[in-house]
């Protein structure tokens, strides 16, 4: 019998426990060499633990302990190997279409005619989560697809669909619900936890006060909807407004310097770079990756940047060195339906930028009451460290770059001197 220990991997230098947030396999349970078998939390970042080798798995450490780095979290008997899978009979797909005819048609023969292809219309009542629509647009699928892709209807199935139509129909017309009591308690994770702790102190020890203003985001509106078929087609990702609120920042941040500073002791200290911090929801709680250098960036590569630390953060893939060093951060709560908010301060940054949902106002422009789709964008500051007219002139600066967004070519100066040489 060969038995092997899988230890606590080091998160970072300054992390000596962590917490063993969910297992991925039950005590006994035969897996195969790396497959991943748990999920450890620090107070940064969640990390995925694997299997070093195929056997039989021995849990040492239950959910939710909080455990010493390098510690046995399980075994692994080696000499339990797992069972090898029996090839099919016939390919994938040629067995789903064997199994899609004896369910729907039983008694027909099978024809060799090709399946007539469906209207997009046919499938206009088929729900999609955002998630799913966005995993479907990447992987070039249609809802037709993803349909004839499924596995077959089992009873279970269909008894959940009938059930929602019964309870849909007693609502029909009535604003009664059943009462309910009942309550639910578990414990924080390590990550929200530490959350938890940083924006009190934030809130406790910083001056932090906050600025507001407004952008017409036509302008970039606009840019989007002409060249976003070429802009997909060359990059292969899509261009969002992040990209656009990124390059204006890291602009603005080299113009007033002080918005990107922080304080280290007695010291303030200040970069000639701007590695901006992506606010990402996960369901673990918030996570804040940084994009390098992102003064030096294309907005195509900002946007590529964006995807794939947003992908890792969603998949607790993250590294302690990808959400660290960040100098500025950027935080969108207008994707959940935010008009107005104060971003709490990103410890030990200084600033935060908060980007709100767009909505189409009237506004007077040139004399003429106009409707424009508007944003209110609110900058987070510490008083400390950043002084009512840097903080100002700051947002009016990133409010001018994107309502003009061709003047990010051309840095402290704007398009028209730029061509009049001024």
């Amino acid at each position: 019998m060969a038995i092997i220990e899988v230890k606590i991997p080091s998160p970072g230098e300054s992390i000596t426990h962590v917490e063993i947030y969910k297992w991925l396999v039950a005590d006994g349970d035969i897996v195969k060499r790396d497959t991943e078998i748990a999920e450890i939390e620090s107070e940064k970042a969640t990390l995925t633990l694997v299997a070093d080798d195929s056997g039989k798995i021995s849990i040492k450490v239950a959910e939710g302990d909080s455990v010493e780095v390098g510690a046995v979290a399980c075994t692994i008997d080696t000499s339990v190997a797992p069972k090898e899978e029996e090839a099919p009979a016939q390919p994938v797909e040629e067995k789903k279409e064997v199994e899609k005819e004896e369910v729907v048609e039983p008694k027909k023969e099978v024809k060799t005619e090709p399946i007539p292809q469906k209207n997009d219309s046919e499938y206009d009542k088929v729900k999609t989560t955002p998630v799913a629509q966005l995993l479907m647009e990447e992987n070039n699928l249609s809802i037709e697809d993803v349909v004839n892709g499924l596995r077959r209807l089992k009873k279970s199935d269909i008894e959940a669909v009938i059930g929602s139509q019964d309870m849909h129909q007693s609502d029909i017309g009535s604003l009664k619900r059943a009462p309910s009591r009942n309550s639910d308690s578990n414990r924080m994770s390590a990550l929200r936890r530490k959350l938890s702790e940083r924006l009190v102190s934030v809130k406790n020890e910083t001056a932090m006060l906050t600025t507001f203003n407004e952008v017409n985001m036509k302008p970039i509106m606009d840019i989007r909807k002409k060249h976003q078929p070429a802009f997909v087609e060359k990059h292969g990702v899509k261009l969002g407004m992040m990209s656009f609120f990124l390059k204006a920042c890291s602009i603005a941040l080299q113009e007033y310097p002080t918005v990107n500073a922080m304080i280290d002791g007695e010291n303030m200290v200040t970069y000639d770079y701007a590695d901006i911090s992506v606010a990402v929801s996960t369901p673990k709680g918030l996570m804040v990756p940084v994009i390098r250098n992102v003064e030096s960036l294309s907005l195509a590569e900002i946007e590529k940047s964006i995807l794939e630390v947003a992908d890792k953060a969603r998949n607790g893939k993250l590294s302690i060195p990808e959400m660290s060093g960040g100098t500025f951060t950027v935080t969108n709560g207008g994707v959940f339906g935010s008009m107005m908010s104060t971003p709490i301060i990103n410890p030990p940054q200084s600033a935060i930028l908060g980007m709100h949902n767009i909505i189409e106002r009237p506004v007077v422009i040139d004399g003429e009451i106009v409707a424009r789709p508007m944003m209110y964008v609110a900058l987070s500051y510490d008083h400390r460290v950043i002084d009512g007219r840097e903080s100002v002139s700051f947002l009016v600066r990133v409010k001018q770059l994107l309502e003009n967004p061709s003047d990010m070519l051309f840095g402290n100066s704007n398009a028209e001197k730029a061509l009049l040489d001024l």
